[in-house]
């Protein structure tokens, strides 16, 4: 067989379901898949690549490390140009007094796309290779993500209110329900998704008609639930119910919803959550930096719940880095719960790789390297102070690798960042653009 891509000479973090670690490894690419992933000592003659869709291709890890690309189970993307808007606040006004307002003000095509570049570079120089995103002006992203070759799960903002691109709330369904259509077909590394921003924003009428929508299209239904003890009291109050619980009883509940946050969560809801098969994606950061606690996950992983990890957007956490998402995920629940045996390395590195690519619905396509799934893929660079010596790979990986050690990025087989510089972005047109529409945010 001629291949289109060979990587070769690093220790390769499979995330099997046996999370195999093959030392001297190989991996063999044709067209989008991966073909061969097995050991390849020293002194074995490579394979001949041939010209395929990538050219003649091998790449030589020097001795570091070959794992999935990572999964971001939780973003939105245009929100880089927030970064640092409004920090050190809590969410209610953090969101009511600062986010909202400036959305509505700003988030126009040209502000989507342009944070949707930017975020799209940060993330595969920094080693994710699939994200899930949802905002407004969805389309725009979609058309920005398209052009990286990064895969994406992608989710029109579902709100009852007047948003940015849906002036009219009476439209938020039909809005969601034009963009799964334009997007159904158009590419297999764009999957369209509906997203509901929370309980809280959206009606009971709303969350069914949107859930309902997305049951119909067989495609994710993403939502904000139980991130505060606020919203959590606001519901009891209203409801006489948890958010989860509410979620529950109004229909949302199901394999193919990703709860997101998830912190405050009762025993009874976290029951719930599994008995329905719902996932959850944990973004331990943006809680942090929020002051919104500490999710529950080692008591979700217990109840066989999926959990991945996200970053949520960068005006709350402020970047999109995943490998000190989960350095921090590691860290957090060990000290809640002075136990230095909860989430370790292999548990966290599963998190940002096919459990998270599980509870986005991709876990047949992506998350792990084994011969079948899509090359998407990193190679990270142990040549650095940092990472000398090397005993544990997977404990490198959680606890003293960065996103810039990150060598190079593939996704369905196309190589976008070689030896740390993107190949389908000009980064310098993209940053000059996110700081022209800075200036314009900044002045308010």
């Amino acid at each position: 067989m001629v291949y289109d891509l060979i990587i070769h000479n690093g220790t390769i973090l499979t995330q099997n379901d046996t999370s195999d670690v093959i030392e001297d490894g190989m991996i063999c690419v044709k067209g989008s898949r991966i073909v061969r992933v097995e050991s390849s000592p020293p002194d074995t003659p490579l394979p001949v690549p041939g010209k395929g869709m990538n050219g003649d291709k091998i790449i030589d890890a020097r001795g570091g490390i070959i794992m999935p690309g990572l999964v971001n189970t939780h973003s939105h993307l245009p929100m880089t140009l927030l970064r640092g808007l409004a920090d050190d606040l809590p969410l209610e006004i953090w969101l009511n007094e600062h986010i909202f307002p400036a959305e509505g003000r700003h988030v126009n095509p040209d502000m989507v796309r342009t944070g949707a570049l930017l975020g799209a570079a940060e993330m595969l120089l920094s080693g994710t290779t699939t994200c899930c995103d949802g905002y407004f002006h969805e389309t725009h992203v979609a058309e920005a993500i398209y052009q990286t070759g990064l895969r994406a799960v992608l989710g029109q903002g579902v709100i009852d209110f007047p948003a940015p691109g849906v002036p009219d709330p009476s439209r938020n369904i039909q809005s969601a329900a034009d963009f799964l259509k334009q997007w159904e077909d158009r590419s297999p590394l764009i999957i369209p998704s509906v997203f509901c921003h929370s309980p809280y924003t959206c009606s009971a009428k709303t969350l069914e008609a949107a859930k309902q929508l997305s049951s119909d299209q067989g495609v994710l239904f993403q939502i904000h639930v139980a991130e505060t003890r606020n919203e959590t009291g606001q519901c009891l109050a209203e409801h006489g119910v948890s958010p989860v619980a509410y979620l529950d009883q109004v229909g949302i509940l199901d394999k193919n919803t990703l709860l997101i946050h998830a912190v405050h969560l009762s025993e009874t809801d976290i029951s719930t959550i599994a008995a329905t098969a719902a996932t959850v994606s944990h973004n331990p950061e943006s809680n942090m930096k929020l002051g919104a606690g500490i999710a529950p996950v080692p008591a979700l992983l217990e109840e066989k719940i999926t959990v991945g990890l996200g970053t949520d957007g960068c005006a709350s956490n402020n970047d999109l880095d995943l490998f000190g998402e989960m350095d921090t995920a590691a860290k957090i629940h060990k000290g809640r719960l002075e136990d230095p045996t909860v989430l370790d390395a292999e548990t966290v590195i599963r998190m940002a790789t096919i459990n998270g690519a599980r509870a986005i619905g991709l876990g047949d396509i992506t998350g792990s390297l084994e011969v079948g799934k899509q090359a998407d893929m990193v190679v990270l660079d142990t040549h650095r102070p940092h990472l000398v010596p090397l005993y544990h790979p997977e404990s490198h990986v959680v606890y003293s690798v960065r996103g810039a050690d990150v060598a190079y990025s593939v996704a369905a087989g196309q190589i976008l960042v070689a030896q740390g510089k993107l190949t389908t972005l000009n980064l310098d047109e993209i940053i000059d653009d996110a700081m022209r529409i800075g200036k314009l945010i900044r002045l308010g």
